[in-house]
C-alpha cells in the first residue's frame, strides 16, 4: 500500500522552541521541573538557558511527505522513541522533518494491518541534528479498506 513511499522525505519546516509553549507543555504532562519555566534556573543550568521536556518535539510541524495520504481517524499510535544528540533550547528555532522509513502489513485478529514507520528529524539553524524520533502508525483492517477504497 505504502511500499512505493519507502525513502520519501517532507521538506523543512520551520519550527519554535517557545517559552510559553513549553510552560504550557510542561504543565499538561504535570512535569513542574524548573528546567522548564524558570529563567533564573535555565540560566544557572549547563545549558544557560531553559530547555523543554523530552517528548516537546510531538508538537512541532514535520511537513507532509508527498503521497502519503491518511485518514484523520482511526490510525493506531503504536509506539514513539526520541533520541537526543543535546536538548532543546528555550528560544531557538528547529528545522524538522520525516522520512517514511518502511512499511509492512501483519495479519492480526482483526484482520490484515499496516504498519508504518516514520522516523522525524529536528535540526539547529546550522544544520545539526539536535534530535530524532521513530514512530510506528498502526493502520487496522477497517481503515485499510477505506483508502485502498
Amino acid at each position: 500500500m505504502y511500499k512505493h513511499l519507502i525513502g520519501a522525505q517532507s521538506g523543512k519546516v520551520k519550527n519554535y522552541v517557545e517559552r510559553g509553549a513549553v510552560k504550557k507543555f510542561a504543565e499538561a504532562i504535570g512535569d513542574p521541573h524548573p528546567i522548564y519555566v524558570d529563567e533564573e534556573t535555565g540560566r544557572k543550568s549547563r545549558y544557560q538557558s531553559n530547555i523543554a521536556p523530552p517528548t516537546f518535539p510531538r508538537v512541532f510541524d514535520y511537513g507532509n511527505i508527498e503521497g502519503l495520504r491518511l485518514p484523520n481517524k482511526g490510525l493506531i499510535h503504536g509506539e514513539q522513541s526520541f533520541h537526543y544528540e543535546r536538548p532543546l533550547l528555550v528560544g531557538e528555532e528547529i528545522l524538522c522533518y520525516s522520512v517514511l522509513k518502511n512499511y509492512f502489513e501483519r495479519k492480526g485478529a482483526l484482520g490484515e494491518m499496516g504498519f508504518l514507520i516514520i522516523e522525524s528529524y529536528g535540526e539547529d539553524t546550522g544544520g545539526t541534528i539536535c534530535f530524532s524520533s521513530t514512530s510506528i502508525i498502526i493502520i487496522p483492517e477497517a481503515v485499510r479498506k477505506v483508502l485502498v477504497g
